[in-house]
C-alpha cells in the first residue's frame, strides 16, 4: 500500500475520533476530553496536509526541481508540530477557565467508553503508519504516525485521571489533567519541528545505512580501486550518496566505466531506493575533499 493510501485512512480515522472525542466531551462536560478532542482535529489537519505534501513529493524532477521534490515531506511535519502548538494553547485556556469555574460532570462512564474506542481506533493505525514510515523512510508518515501515538498515550491518561475523579469527586482534577496533556503534545510538537528542520539541513543517512553502504565498498578490495570523500545525505523517502572512485590509470574509459556500473549496481541493491553518484578518477589523483566528507578509505 502506498503512502498516500495510508494518510487518506488517518483523514477517516480522524474523522471518526472526532466525532467520538467530541461526543465524549458533550456528555459529560469534561475539559480533559475537551482537549483529547482538540488534539484530534489537529490530526485531521496534519493529516490532510501531509497527504498534500506526500502528493507533491511524488512529483518527478523537472526543470526548476532537478533533483526531485521529495523534501515537501519534511514540511508537512513542521506544519503538524506548529499545529500541535496552537491546540496546546488553546487547551491551556480552556483548562485555565475550568479551574477558575469548576463544573460538575456528567455521564462520566460514556465519555471514557467513547474515548477508549476512539484511542483504540489511532492506536492500531499508528503502529501500522509507523511500520510503513520505517520501511519507506516517509518522514511526513512518520510525523502522522508519532502525533497518533502521542494522542494514544494522552487519551490513557486521561481515562485514568478521569476515573479518579469519579471515585474522588476531586473536580480540580479534570482541567490540571488537560494542561499535562498540552505540555505533552508540545513536547511532541517541538520534536517534530526540530526533526522538520533537520531534513532541510540534509542531515546524513542513519549509522545503520551507513554501515550498509561501508560494507558493500569494502566487498570490492579485490579490486585495484579504491573509493573516497563519501558523502551520504537524505531528502525525504530519497536517499544520496556521492563518492569518489579511483581506478589504475592505464584502464580503458570503458573497464572504468564498467567497473563504476558494478559499484551503482551493488549499491541500490544493498539500500532500496538509493541514488549513488560516483566520480571516477586515476588512482594517482586527489580531489579537493569538501568539509565534513570523510577521509579516505583503504
Amino acid at each position: 500500500m502506498q503512502v498516500s493510501s495510508y494518510l487518506k485512512i488517518s483523514i477517516a480515522v480522524a474523522i471518526a475520533t472526532i466525532a467520538l472525542k467530541t461526543g465524549a466531551w458533550w456528555i459529560s462536560g469534561s475539559v480533559s476530553l475537551l482537549s483529547d478532542a482538540i488534539e484530534s482535529l489537529v490530526n485531521l489537519a496534519g493529516a490532510m496536509f501531509a497527504l498534500a505534501m506526500v502528493t507533491y513529493a511524488a512529483r518527478p524532477a523537472d526543470e526548476e526541481h532537478p533533483y526531485g521534490h521529495h523534501k515537501a515531506e519534511y514540511f508537512s511535519s513542521g506544519f503538524e508540530g506548529v499545529l500541535i502548538f496552537v491546540a496546546a494553547l488553546a487547551i491551556v485556556w480552556a483548562a485555565v477557565q475550568r479551574l477558575l469555574h469548576p463544573q460538575p460532570l456528567e455521564a462520566l462512564g460514556w465519555g471514557l467508553l467513547l474515548s477508549v474506542v476512539s484511542s483504540v481506533l489511532n492506536g492500531v493505525l499508528a503502529w501500522t503508519m509507523m511500520s510503513k514510515a520505517r520501511a519507506v523512510g516517509s518522514m511526513a508518515l512518520e510525523g502522522d504516525a508519532r502525533h497518533l501515538f502521542t494522542d494514544v498515550w494522552t487519551s490513557a491518561g486521561v481515562v485514568i485521571g478521569l476515573s479518579l475523579v469519579h471515585f474522588t469527586g476531586w473536580l480540580w482534577l479534570d482541567p490540571v489533567l488537560a494542561i499535562i496533556v498540552a505540555l505533552n503534545i508540545l513536547r511532541e510538537g517541538a520534536s517534530l519541528v526540530w526533526r522538520s528542520a533537520s531534513g532541510l539541513l540534509d542531515e546524513a543517512l542513519e549509522p545503520a545505512v551507513i554501515g550498509q553502504v561501508e560494507k558493500t565498498l569494502a566487498g570490492f578490495a579485490g579490486q585495484p580501486i579504491r573509493f573516497d570523500h563519501v558523502v551520504t545525505r537524505r531528502a525525504g523517502q530519497r536517499r544520496f550518496v556521492d563518492l569518489h572512485l579511483h581506478v589504475p590509470g592505464n584502464w580503458t574509459l570503458a573497464r572504468a566505466a564498467e567497473v563504476r556500473g558494478e559499484v551503482e549496481r551493488a549499491l541500490m541493491a544493498a539500500v532500496p531506493g538509493l541514488r549513488a553518484s560516483i566520480q571516477l578518477l586515476p588512482s594517482d589523483a586527489e580531489a579537493l575533499a569538501l568539509p565534513g566528507q570523510e577521509d579516505p578509505q583503504p
